[in-house]
């Protein structure tokens, strides 16, 4: 599963991107927002169908219930449709922006496409993204590898029969606290977040453990071949205990914690360049 954030004119469409079909599938309230500027997308929708008959009698078809994040920030199913389905809805919708939306989702699959073809291609536009919200070049390498180690991770977690997001969850909450010493919520509170990304709001040494973490637990998984979810548990466990003690041996030296409550709100601090730095913030 794989589950982004598109922008349209600046407003959120959840998307989810079937590997199997090979096929972009977008939230229909969110669609229906962007283009009516609705506060009560669900009414809207309602109403619509009841105008459009044939609408109405292929929503079945058209739609489809897929799991993406909620304004809560957890894991629902919503109601979806493809760009096909996506552009028998706009039919129904009387708006200035069909046009430019059209073109919009034509530009979505094409870039995926390029992506697949190119992954180089995906790497670049994360660089991109990172840097127009203000990251340094430093962090943003970082951040990048991290991302590709933490792929690997669940790719092997995938091959260990992991298949369930409380689990990845779970999983990843273990390790994080072998490593760091903190729960993943208790490292966000820490932070002062709530539904952000706890590794877009870490310092470049924190990323840097948090990888080692990830990277030790996918070359132990693959060593142990673990077949139960405990014992894929312990395996984390073990991954991120070689992070803690890289981290241990760090902060004995410099005399202070590595963990730390720095957050994106000054994203030039994240990019430590020197230890003495993590002293002086």
């Amino acid at each position: 599963m794989e589950n982004k954030i598109k922008l349209f004119e600046n407003k959120v469409v959840r998307s989810h991107w079937d590997a199997e079909q090979e096929e972009w599938y977008f939230s229909v309230v969110d669609v229906i927002e962007v283009l009516t500027e609705s506060k009560d997308a669900k009414q809207y929708l309602k109403k619509m169908r009841s105008r459009d008959l044939e609408l109405n009698s292929n929503w079945g078809t058209i739609c489809t219930l897929v799991k993406m994040v909620g304004k809560d920030g957890k894991l629902r199913e919503i109601q979806a449709a493809n760009t096909a389905g996506i552009l028998r809805l706009i039919q129904s919708i009387p708006s200035p922006k069909a046009e430019p939306f059209k073109l919009w989702l034509a530009q979505v699959g094409s870039e995926r496409l390029d992506e697949i073809a190119d992954p180089e291609k995906a790497i670049l536009r994360g660089a991109d993204f990172y840097r127009a919200k203000g990251y340094t070049e430093n962090w943003i390498n970082q951040r990048l590898q991290t991302i590709e180690m933490r792929k690997e991770l669940t790719d092997e977690w995938k091959a260990r029969g992991i298949d369930k997001e409380k689990d990845y969850a779970i999983l990843t909450n273990e390790m994080t606290k072998a490593w760091s010493g903190l729960s993943v919520k208790d490292y966000k509170e820490l932070k002062g977040l709530k539904k952000e990304n706890l590794r877009d709001n870490m310092t470049n040494i924190e990323l840097v453990l948090n990888m080692l973490a990830e990277v030790t637990t996918t070359a132990i998984s693959k060593s142990k071949e673990p077949e139960t979810f405990s014992e894929n548990l312990q395996v984390a466990k073990e991954g991120g205990s070689v992070a803690k003690n890289a981290r241990v041996d760090i902060e004995e030296r410099i005399g202070k914690s590595v963990i730390s409550p720095l957050n994106a709100e000054d994203k030039i601090l994240l990019d430590v360049k020197d230890v003495k730095e993590i002293e002086e913030n």
